[in-house]
């Protein structure tokens, strides 16, 4: 930065609430005051997907006026992610999405669901973020994989997310005994998240592949009316599995 540029903006890492494809939630009920301020404050977006986003602002105008009206605000897409082979998106493309800050406003970056950047595309934003000088400053939301770590009662000392898991059955089955092995050396709770529509055939492979004697809590629809948490050994799952449905959740254990 010369000494003629404008001192940057900041990246504030706004927090979206859980309930993607459920019946949505009073905000007030997830999303601190403060957070909601900030939010309707400002100006420049980036995001997954911007009609969400401003589906979002709309919710947030219900609690805290905008300071400009839904028009005039400017929300950018994250680039897709990248598959395969593909190259991943050109450092201008991020300078490009960090332009706002760079010349000395506030920009936001918002998550579909929960805290951006984790389990999020979004991350990619804050190193480039990082490279460029631009001040990031998190603000605190609700976390799926953090909450229901909390909830379960397994290892929060020691633990990692793993994110999505193979869906190759060989391959996912391999996987669950790495990473129940790593548990068990290193005592260490275990965290994995799925679509949806494929909750159930991850948990017919953790109740087939995991230990009887293994911990698994299973998190279902936390912050959402009917959430629920609960964590068993695998021996006692397998006699009573649980009906999680299409509804989001969050798959721990600790062997």
């Amino acid at each position: 930065m010369s000494a003629s540029s404008p001192a940057p903006g900041r990246l504030l890492l706004v927090p979206n609430t859980l309930d993607h494809g459920e019946e949505p939630v009073d905000l007030a009920d997830v999303l601190a005051p403060g957070v909601l301020r900030q939010a309707a404050a400002l100006r420049c977006w980036v995001a997954e997907n911007a009609r969400s986003t401003r589906a979002f602002l709309k919710r947030v105008a219900t609690v805290v006026p905008l300071a400009r009206p839904l028009q005039d605000i400017v929300i950018r897409e994250l680039p897709p992610p990248a598959k395969g082979t593909a190259t991943p998106p050109a450092p201008a493309v991020w300078h490009e999405l960090l332009a706002p800050a760079l010349a000395g406003e506030d920009l936001g970056l918002i998550s579909e669901a929960g805290l951006p950047a984790v389990a999020d595309p979004g991350a990619a934003l804050v190193a480039a973020a990082h490279a460029a000088g631009v001040p990031v400053l998190p603000l605190p939301g609700p976390s799926a994989p953090l909450l229901a770590l909390a909830a379960s009662g397994l290892e929060g000392q020691r633990y990692a997310f793993v994110g999505y898991l193979p869906q190759e059955p060989a391959a996912l089955a391999a996987r669950l005994r790495e990473l129940q092995a790593l548990s068990r050396r290193e005592r260490q709770t275990q965290i994995a998240i799925e679509t949806p529509y494929r909750n159930a055939a991850l948990l017919q492979a953790l109740l087939a592949q995991l230990a009887p004697e293994t911990r698994l809590a299973v998190a279902c629809a936390l912050t959402l009316p009917g959430g629920w948490c609960r964590c068993l050994s695998v021996r006692d799952w397998r006699r009573e599995p649980p009906a999680i449905g299409r509804r989001p959740a969050v798959f721990l254990f600790q062997a």
